[in-house]
């Protein structure tokens, strides 16, 4: 049976580790998807403690945009994350947004019309006020706009809140307004 859920949240809310316990209770032997570039040796130092964190049971698969080529049917999917991946999306074109959701929108479209169960994990970067830079207001827009599509497609979303999992779908929804 196909599910997607979408696990949200702050920097350091808990979001990968409840996706990972998440996973591991719906599979022995899930996938992780890892989206993140390297881009200087602190973050290959992160990297690092999040592939330490994970056992055997892991197939991890590394891959910075094209989702929709992976073939993951029947499987229990968790992909870290989705901030990192529109990243790679907006760095590679040059930050123009309206192609950049265009590409990512299909490549989740692609990815998502398997039959699997897939987690991703989202930062809620638009929580805090607006940049006065002009750059990362129109990144915060590009993940907003991610955020918005995914979570209409999801099952179910959780909001981390300080380690605690908030469920935010199906307990209400706009359309309940």
């Amino acid at each position: 049976m196909k599910e997607i859920i979408l696990i949200t949240g702050g920097a350091r809310s808990g979001k990968s580790t409840y996706a990972e316990r998440l996973a591991l209770s719906l599979s022995k032997e899930p996938v992780y998807v890892a989206t993140a570039r390297i881009w200087d040796e602190e973050f290959r130092r992160r990297v690092e403690r999040h592939r330490e964190r994970r056992g055997p049971e892991w197939a991890n698969i590394e891959e910075e945009k094209r989702l929709g080529r992976l073939d993951v049917r029947g499987r229990v999917v968790l992909t870290d994350c989705l901030t990192l991946w529109c990243t790679n999306f907006f760095y590679y074109l040059q930050g123009d947004v309206d192609r950049a959701l265009e590409e990512a929108r299909r490549e989740f479209d692609a990815f998502t019309a398997q039959e699997a169960t897939f987690i991703f994990v989202t930062n809620e970067i638009g929580l805090g006020g607006t940049s006065d830079n002009e750059l990362q207001r129109r990144f915060t827009d590009l993940l907003g706009w991610m955020n918005q599509y995914v979570a209409a497609r999801a099952d179910r979303v959780v909001l981390m809140v300080s380690g605690i999992p908030v469920t935010i779908k199906p307990d209400m929804t706009h359309e309940d307004l």
